[in-house]
């Protein structure tokens, strides 16, 4: 039996303050290290079939941390962006941030913009970057949309569909493997109402270990697989 390509992957990019313990140097230099992981991971991806990568790279609940840690890390965001806009553009990568915007800063919003613009129009290959998301958010925010749309009249028409329509990755189908990279065995609020019927693999690499082989373990894991949807096999 043939490999069996998954057409959207999501990826929790777990480690990278373990990964920069491991070697005594500081959690900083283990993000740095991670962000460069992404472009190796996108660019092994697309060569392999897979049409859409969802990452998630700042969560909602990741405001907690030291605020010198999240000043490098949205450095990092802003140097990402800045210097892979020319390669995505090439390679007709279309990207896509989701998550809220209202509590970054105004030069991050202004890059984000400036790539998605950039990249609209592209086709070849889809990827979502998660950045002060939750799935609890996404979900409420999704009500929100739905209360402003409906009446009390029109309620009965709200259904899955519908719902699904206002969900930050409404134009893509749902993960077919979520990859959380260090082990850790949770979803951490990332896309909870998507990854329903989405298989899970925990593999005990760290995030900045992630090497281009992996996402081809990812794939021999995916294919592994028997989806059932709730059905029976024959």
């Amino acid at each position: 039996m043939g490999l069996i390509i998954p057409e959207h992957v999501a990826v929790i990019m777990d480690g990278n303050g373990r990964w920069a313990k491991e070697k005594g140097l500081s959690r900083t230099k283990g993000h740095k290290q991670g962000s460069k992981r992404v472009k190796e991971v996108v660019k092994e991806a697309k060569k392999r079939g897979i049409k859409v990568l969802t990452i998630f790279a700042f969560s909602t609940e990741n405001w907690n941390r030291p605020k010198r840690e999240i000043n490098y890390l949205f450095s990092y965001l802003n140097d990402f962006l800045t210097n892979y806009k020319a390669e995505l553009i090439r390679e007709a990568i279309k990207l896509k941030i989701i998550g809220r915007r209202d509590r970054l800063g105004k030069k991050v919003i202004n890059k984000i913009k400036e790539v998605e613009t950039a990249t609209l129009d592209s086709d070849k290959f889809f990827l979502n970057i998660a950045i002060d998301y939750g799935g609890r958010w996404d979900i409420v925010n999704a009500t929100r949309k739905i209360i402003q749309q409906f009446t009390e009249n029109s309620l009965e028409e709200i259904d899955e569909k519908v719902f699904d329509n206002h969900l930050s990755l409404s134009e893509f189908n749902d993960p077919d493997i979520l990859v959380r990279t260090s082990g850790e065995k949770r979803i951490s609020n990332f896309l909870l109402w998507q990854t329903a019927y989405t298989e899970f693999y925990f593999p005990e690499v760290l995030w900045p270990d992630f090497s281009k082989e992996w996402v081809g373990k990812v794939i021999q894991e995916y294919s592994r697989r028997v989806r059932k949807f709730g059905k029976i096999n024959a």
